[in-house]
């Protein structure tokens, strides 16, 4: 048996309610994996409320890291024992011990705790995709991320930093802008000011961006889109702040010619290889100390709905576990 998150029908962050469930045996192209730690996102919440449909009842969390406690028929890259990290679809990370699909379960490697790689893989291969499966982005480039002082930002701000890239971040606070200057943003502008669009001409010598990584959705898109210079990429991948609203595509070829996309994660990693080929170059980047891993929230699995309190509030920084 071991303690599993649940939900039962969409709803706040009381909606969650902790099981016992039965963990069984892994079946062909399966694992058995006992957590140490799982990772907290914002997919996490889109899932609870509703934005994002699951069946009812469902376990929730979709990255964790572990030891390998079995292996099914035909699965080579993991051994019982292994140290392993994963971000995987269905939901279930939120658990004491789960059992699942091989395929996304990467071994981590020895310089890498658990706490670190459970908070690391969805928004660290998020990243990945972001500056090189998604739009070509060459070092001199430059870079508009909003919410540079979340997960995914401090990432993206030492990513680019090592990649010779230059990032201009948006937050919500001076403080926040702050965090996303240290963790190696070019600049950091607050976008509680009216004029932040402006601001990113000014640094830019009036030529705006090249490309614009925004997953605050609704409240920032119009502007990201006049941020941008001709022929520029808005890569559109989450909606913290509400879905963008529908949009005439015209205003793409009015405002320069601009490319948009709105990609997930799961699409790029639904194939094995390039699943682990990803999780490689992310890990090579840790390893390297090129990448930091900033745990600044850590809670036990029963404070769950207290985690998801102080994520949706826009309290946490960095990276949030669940202790298991």
């Amino acid at each position: 048996m071991a303690r599993t998150v649940i939900i039962e029908a969409p709803g706040g962050p009381e909606a969650y309610k902790i099981v016992e469930r039965e963990v069984g045996e892994p079946g062909p192209g399966e694992i058995r994996i006992r957590h140490e730690a799982c990772g907290l996102n914002f997919i996490d919440v889109y899932q609870r409320a509703g934005l994002y449909k699951l069946e009812m009842p469902h376990a929730m969390g979709m990255e964790g890291a572990g030891v390998v406690e079995a292996v099914g028929e035909g699965v080579t890259h993991l051994t019982p024992g292994d140290r392993a990290a994963y971000a995987a679809m269905p939901p279930g990370a939120y658990c004491e011990a789960r059992v699942m699909k091989a395929a996304q379960v990467c071994p981590l490697p020895d310089a890498i705790s658990f706490e670190e790689g459970a908070a690391m893989m969805l928004k660290g291969m998020t990243v990945v995709y972001l500056f090189h499966r998604t739009t070509p982005i060459a070092a001199g480039d430059t870079v508009l991320f909003h919410a540079a002082a979340g997960g995914v930002g401090l990432l993206a701000c030492q990513w680019a930093k090592s990649e010779g890239i230059r990032l201009i971040g948006t937050a919500g606070t001076p403080e926040k802008c702050q965090l996303a200057l240290d963790h190696g943003a070019d600049a950091c502008i607050n976008y509680r000011d009216d004029d932040w669009v402006a601001q990113v001409r000014d640094l830019t010598g009036g030529k705006g961006v090249d490309v614009v990584m925004d997953a605050v959705g609704a409240s920032t898109f119009d502007g990201s889109l006049d941020c941008l210079k001709p022929l520029g990429m808005m890569i559109s991948f989450g909606n913290a702040s509400g879905p963008v609203p529908p949009f005439n595509l015209a205003t793409l070829a009015a405002k320069g010619s601009l490319k948009i996309t709105r990609p997930t994660l799961f699409t790029h990693i639904a194939d094995p290889e390039t699943c682990q080929q990803m999780a490689r170059q992310l890990f090579d980047k840790v390893v390297s100390g090129a990448v930091k891993i900033t745990i600044d929230q850590r809670f036990a699995l029963e404070d769950v709905a207290e985690a998801h309190r102080a994520l949706e509030a826009r309290k946490t920084t960095g990276q949030t576990v669940l202790l298991v």
